[in-house]
């Protein structure tokens, strides 16, 4: 979804700065700057580092909740006894920038939920400070990981709720760079 909101933009006249995880999806435009990173602390840093100078922050990386308290690198060899891993809480950097954001800064969300979904997105956009969120399901079949296309919800910080139909994530991307217009036209209006 990154990329295909990457791509939209930039066809669209922006400069983009990518923040890109460990995924096989490339992009190449002239007007697209990338910053591949392998973990959530290194995309928390990247996207921080570059939030200051954007005027539109759109955050749609899945980025896990949880990270290993000790990491490894290799294998982790069988053994006799069972493994336990304990987690630790990963930065959320929707909520790290929604703390930092600037007057006249756009910052657009991702939410995926399971129950109760429009719900905990509203209280995502109020409590991270997001202007909008896109709710992502992973109950629709065709959408979200592993697929071309997706199915999402978007709420705007006024209430407004746009659901798209299953479409390519190009398309889908297009609703949102929609979205984001049409509230920045709300904000200069204000």
């Amino acid at each position: 979804m990154g990329v295909a909101l990457a791509r939209v933009a930039a066809e669209a006249g922006a400069h983009v700065t990518l923040v890109l995880g460990p995924v096989s999806q490339q992009i190449a435009h002239p007007s697209v700057s990338v910053i591949r990173v392998e973990s959530a602390a290194e995309m928390y840093e990247k996207t921080l580092a570059g939030s200051e100078e954007a005027d539109i922050i759109i955050l749609a990386a899945a980025v896990s909740d949880f990270t290993p308290e000790e990491p490894v690198r290799g294998k982790i060899k069988r053994g006799k006894d069972s493994l336990v891993i304990r987690l630790k809480p990963t930065v959320d950097i929707a909520a790290a920038i929604g703390r930092k954001k600037k007057p006249g800064q756009v910052l657009v969300g991702f939410a995926l939920e399971t129950e109760n979904k429009r719900e905990h997105a509203r209280e995502k956009l109020t409590k991270k400070n997001l202007d909008i969120i896109v709710l992502n399901s992973l109950a629709e079949k065709g959408a979200g990981f592993g697929y071309d296309t997706n199915r999402v919800t978007i709420i705007d910080r006024l209430g407004h709720v746009t659901q798209t139909g299953l479409k390519l994530k190009t398309g889908i991307a297009g609703d949102i760079m929609e979205k984001i217009s049409w509230w920045i036209a709300q904000q200069e209006e204000r």
